[in-house]
């Protein structure tokens, strides 16, 4: 006989590997989708994926739950930052309130610990005084590379309002790039379908992003990008697509193109806007040195 959950008010609208990790067993995500390919898990007496978003009196049926063991690696080792990292943190707060953080998240950290990173940004802020009386909750993620601004939710209420906003697409986003060659002036807007592989399987979806050039040469070009869609290195696979990659990529390159080495990806999380309770929040993060140190020896300006 399988196991029935309820999911309850605190979990609505949450991924179901979420929901899983916190309600049945901490196990890796890797385990939570060959238990669902194994149809061991059903909601509402229907297979699920793992990006299900369960809602509030979904019925859950967990199959042979007492077979599901955690590993024996599943303990995290969390990341102890030193008193020299927590006071740097607060160079990078732009808006501290109840509710949430804006950061400046600066290239090279991860927001989340991972197989192939340790220190991360949750870990440093939730020792810093900004999450004194409360936990870090993530909303939305930037990559390691990329710098800029991140929403950091204080409280359930606030991660689950954060999480729908963006998923109805009522946050708009910015970001800045320095690409190498010379971006077509035709090109406004850039529509693909990326593709990914999830389970082994090929999946294709839509990705859609406005495009403006600042600034361009023979050489660089100089971007700003509103992404409509939001997919997993969505800007940098565009980019790629139209010839003309993110200089500091060594994921999406061109293998033919003259590479040179930089410290960081050239890609900038620049602004963020969105509406709470009819009041209008507009952020905006300054790039650090180095991408202006980029753009000053490329394009003579600043």
């Amino acid at each position: 006989m399988p196991k029935l959950f309820t999911v309850n008010n605190d979990y609505h609208d949450s991924r179901f590997d979420k929901w899983f990790k916190k309600n049945v067993i901490d196990i890796p995500h890797s385990l939570i989708e060959k238990i669902i390919r194994q149809n061991k898990v059903k909601v509402n007496n229907k297979r699920t994926k793992s990006s299900y978003r369960v809602q509030k009196g979904d019925i859950i049926q967990i199959f042979e739950i007492s077979k599901i063991k955690p590993t024996k690696n599943n303990t995290k080792i969390k990341y102890k930052p030193n008193k020299k990292e927590l006071g740097e943190y607060g160079n990078y707060i732009i808006e501290n309130n109840e509710n949430f953080v804006i950061i400046n998240k600066p290239t090279g950290i991860p927001v989340q610990s991972g197989t192939k990173s340790f220190r991360n940004i949750v870990d440093i802020l939730k020792d810093t005084i900004y999450f004194r009386d409360s936990k870090p909750y993530i909303v939305h993620r930037i990559d390691k590379e990329t710098s800029g601004i991140l929403i950091i939710a204080k409280n359930r209420k606030y991660a689950q309002l954060f999480t729908s906003l963006f998923r109805i697409r009522k946050i708009h986003k910015t970001y800045l790039a320095i690409v190498y060659g010379k971006v077509n002036k035709s090109i406004k807007i850039m529509r693909d379908n990326l593709i990914y592989f999830e389970d082994n399987k090929k999946i294709t979806q839509k990705a859609i992003s406005n495009l403006r050039i600042i600034r361009s040469n023979e050489d660089y070009t100089f971007l700003e990008l509103n992404p409509i869609t939001g997919r997993k290195h969505q800007l940098r696979k565009q980019l790629l697509n139209i010839g003309c990659p993110i200089v500091g990529d060594d994921k999406y390159f061109l293998n033919n193109r003259k590479r040179i080495k930089t410290k960081s990806l050239m890609l900038h999380a620049y602004k963020i806007k969105f509406m709470i309770n009819n009041v209008q929040y507009n952020f905006k993060a300054n790039y650090d040195n180095i991408f202006e140190d980029f753009l000053k020896k490329k394009f003579k300006f600043l």
